[in-house]
């Protein structure tokens, strides 16, 4: 396969990938406002929940893996399936949600995991973001390499690549700077 093909298909397959999250993320806001939705009588209002207080959910976290926190992150925490959060230290996997995924996508970890039940599969959101990193290493250990006459010597993606704080990746770009 030539270079120019190889080229080719990196960028299929990220403008694939890319295409799918957006169409994954933003049909949910989608339904709301379908007729199916409006026509459906209007339900009990639930009562009022207390807002998740992250900051506390993770000191709580850090303080029951007290001792632990060199310790793999699977040996540590149940339903670990990501192949690069297993082969973290418990301590790091804390940090990496909490200012990787957390930031990368301007949520708090309910976006993913129900409090308290922190191995839970109940939310789609989870597995969404195992695709997307399992995504992000094919990009980074096969596509990358393969681009040539990139500045970096060692280019990276990741979710802030594409989320840029938000739930659904950014596309919308700045205006270009004004030409002098």
């Amino acid at each position: 396969m030539t270079i120019r093909h190889r080229r080719n298909l990196s960028i299929f397959v990220i403008a694939t990938f890319a295409f799918a999250a957006i169409v994954l993320f933003s049909s949910a806001g989608r339904f709301g406002n379908s007729a199916l939705a409006q026509a459906a009588p209007t339900p009990t209002p639930a009562p009022a929940v207390a807002e998740f207080d992250q900051k506390a959910a993770v000191a709580k976290l850090k303080e029951q893996i007290k001792g632990k926190e060199n310790d793999l992150a699977p040996t540590v925490f149940k339903n670990i399936q990501t192949p690069i959060l297993k082969s973290m230290p418990a301590g790091r996997l804390l940090a990496v949600m909490e200012f990787g995924y957390s930031r990368a996508l301007g949520v708090n970890c309910t976006h993913c995991h129900v409090p308290e039940k922190w191995e839970s599969e109940d939310k789609p959101q989870k597995q969404i973001t195992r695709d997307m990193v399992a995504m992000s290493a094919t990009i980074n250990g096969e596509l990358l390499k393969n681009i040539k006459n990139l500045k970096d010597t060692n280019p990276v993606v990741n979710c802030t690549t594409c989320h840029r704080g938000q739930i659904i990746p950014a596309t919308n770009l700045p205006p270009p700077p004004k030409a002098e």
